[in-house]
């Protein structure tokens, strides 16, 4: 893993760590890997059905060191928790599951990316970082973790959410084409290929 140091730096800080990461190669090896160094982190997934199949999902990921919350009402108020205890999250953020995320140019194209991340991080002081984990060469994985994301506050909160969001969605596409065979986000990513009512929303 190149880049441990600025998770360790962040969450030295006190505030926690928001590690925002794309769905490419296997993000839960690396959070395995954070567990060994006492780095555990938290993570929000989506439900899926059956709910035996979700559970076994979230006991397999606990047997790793990672903690999965379901995304739901209660998600938000978890890992606000999390994070003023210092602790470290890691968020997929390459997918707009709510249909209410901000606005950004990706892959030069128009789509919408969640807010959290951003929204989290100014408000609790979180250290804001990005990173990614891919397989191979062979059986390895390898990751990197990038520096910290400039959260000093701006104008207005909206406004300092779609600049980070923005930047977030800059650095994942650096990270992505690093390695876009193993980049698998199967559901109309962009504005342009979503059905007309999800456009319209």
């Amino acid at each position: 893993m190149d880049g441990l140091h600025h998770l360790r730096d962040g969450m030295a800080r006190g505030n926690g760590v928001i590690l925002a990461l794309p769905h490419i190669g296997s993000w839960e090896y690396g959070g395995a890997f954070l567990a060994t160094q006492d780095l555990p982190m938290t993570s929000v997934a989506e439900r899926i059905e059956p709910p035996e199949l979700f559970d076994y999902f979230v006991e397999q990921r606990a047997a790793m060191g990672l903690t999965i919350v379901p995304l739901d009402k209660h998600s938000g108020g978890t890992i606000l928790s999390t994070l003023r205890a210092g602790k470290l999250v890691g968020l997929l953020c390459d997918r707009d599951i709510e249909g209410t995320g901000i606005e950004v140019d990706f892959f030069g194209e128009r789509t919408t990316m969640p807010a959290g991340p951003a929204t989290l991080a100014l408000r609790t002081g979180a250290t804001l970082c990005t990173g990614a984990v891919y397989s191979g060469p062979g059986s390895d994985h390898r990751a990197l973790v990038e520096p910290p994301l400039d959260t000093a506050r701006g104008s207005s909160l909206r406004a300092d959410v779609a600049r980070l969001t923005q930047e977030i969605a800059t650095r994942l596409e650096g990270l992505i084409r690093r390695a876009p065979e193993q980049w698998h986000v199967f559901q109309p990513l962009w504005i342009a290929d979503r059905p007309p009512v999800e456009k319209a929303a």
